[in-house]
């Protein structure tokens, strides 16, 4: 039976995953040019090169299987061990939020348990009070529902209750449905009403009702410390005093327990584009049905968004980003791509209409070598996925032209600002004899890709 499925494999054109994930296929056998796909292998090299990160993984995936799956440079600056695409695991930050939180809704939705349109209160009496009985699932999940971006519980709670206390009765910073205001607060609170509905915690619920189902066996909070080696390290000098490797990078999630709606997720790449694959799918892979498919295409269609306020200009589904502009997702995907970042240096981006997947996984928090290391992780986002949607080769009327240097190339801003106009003042005479200034434009020199090399110190 064994040599049977070999024989299938072989014939088209499929790979056996390794310990689980996707079947891997050639490029040309699932509509992608290889020779485009390569200039991956480019992008990452140079962002390694200038200290952006000191590794990281991509997996682009299409029909069903990767076209691309593989780890560049190494775990971290001083741990040489070479990132594999299909076993580093790496903190997945505010992934957290849709892999983990928004999936768990999803799922509660489609068994009648959570309406997007009750008061969070239903479901989470304690969260109620004035302006706050006004707040709904739905604008928790469209991050409209007045809550601020966050608030330092690492600063003043000792334990994971009293973070959830001060969690709870956050202040809320406009009037519910009238500002757009991306909420960490407000993925915990969903985070909060999944256990009260499911009366699970969290990474129970999740593990139970996700992970398991769907084999992403390397996902979890709070990894095991036998895992330790495996685990790609992040910020070296954090407010807790000692280097993180395998412990939650963000300091709330950390007070929280390492359990939270907003971060705390740890995972492989290879996991995560079985995650993607699922979405792609309408919720179902491999003969698991985990989300309703009409549940999936109402939470990642594009919400209207309104209020005069809006201090996060992404444009959202619920729960998920959309991918616009330029938002780490390029410029090339469609505008049905819907997906996520996180503050580590991951992302994910999803295209139905290109049957498509881009996963990021890096440690661009881990003592990077340049000035400016946000600005590396958000060329290197734009550049992968831009790459990707290029590649494919049956998909509208005729290919793009490659560009004829990326982001990466460019390296604007990496290491030295962004190329601006400085101003000399000459003194000139008015008709009432006063003296006015005139204003003489002076260019500085501009950052090119030969111009950019490693620094030293942690940078963020």
């Amino acid at each position: 039976m064994k040599s049977l499925l070999t024989l299938f494999l072989l014939v088209t054109g499929a790979v056996a995953p390794s310990g689980g994930g996707l079947p891997s296929k050639a490029p040309s056998a699932v509509g992608m040019s290889g020779t485009r796909l390569d200039a991956i292998d480019h992008i990452m090299s140079r962002a390694i090169r200038a200290g952006g990160f000191p590794g990281g993984v991509v997996v682009v995936g299409r029909r069903g299987a990767t076209a691309v799956e593989k780890g560049f440079g190494n775990l971290g600056y001083s741990d040489k061990t070479k990132v594999v695409a299909e076993r580093t695991i790496y903190d997945l930050a505010s992934l957290t939020k849709v892999v983990g939180t928004t999936t768990a809704i999803m799922i509660l939705f489609d068994q009648g348990k959570v309406k997007l349109d009750e008061p969070v209160s239903t479901y989470l009496p304690e969260f109620s009070g004035g302006a706050k009985d006004d707040i709904t699932i739905r604008l928790l999940l469209e991050h409209r529902s007045g809550l601020p971006a966050a608030r330092e519980l690492w600063r003043t709670a000792w334990t994971p209750a009293d973070a959830r206390r001060m969690v709870i009765n956050t202040p809320l910073e406009c009037s519910p449905g009238h500002c757009l205001i991306y909420s960490d607060i407000g993925a915990d609170i969903l985070g909060f009403v999944i256990e009260a509905v499911s009366h699970k915690r969290l990474d129970v619920f999740l593990d139970d009702n996700v992970f398991q189902p769907l084999g992403m066996e390397e996902t979890t909070f709070k990894p095991h410390w036998t895992l330790r080696d495996r685990i790609a390290p992040t910020e070296l000098s954090p407010p807790r005093g000692y280097p993180l490797r395998g412990e939650v990078h963000d300091e709330n999630a950390h007070v929280l327990g390492g359990i939270a709606g907003h971060a705390g997720l740890f995972s492989t790449a290879s996991d995560l584009a079985v995650f993607a694959q699922m979405m792609l799918n309408g919720g179902e892979i491999n003969g698991v049905r985990l989300i309703a498919d009409s549940t999936v295409r109402l939470f990642t269609a594009r919400t209207e968004e309104t209020g005069a306020r809006n201090d996060d200009k992404a444009p959202r589904a619920l729960g998920w980003e959309m991918c616009g502009g330029e938002a780490s997702c390029g410029k090339f995907l469609s505008p049905r791509t819907f997906g996520h970042t996180g503050f580590t240096g991951v992302s994910m981006w999803i295209d139905p209409e290109r049957d498509l997947f881009v996963i990021l996984l890096t440690n661009r928090v881990h003592a990077a070598r340049v000035r400016r290391p946000s600005k590396v992780i958000a060329d290197i986002r734009n550049d992968v996925c831009d790459v990707a949607a290029l590649a494919v080769r049956d998909f509208g009327s005729s290919p793009l032209a490659m560009p004829a240097s990326f982001r990466a190339d460019r390296a604007s801003g990496w290491n030295r600002p962004v190329r601006k106009r400085r101003y000399a003042t000459k003194a000139s005479s008015s008709k009432t004899g006063t003296k006015t200034a005139a204003k003489a434009p002076v260019t500085t020199k501009k950052a090119t890709a030969s111009t950019v090399a490693p620094k030293s110190g942690p940078g963020f």
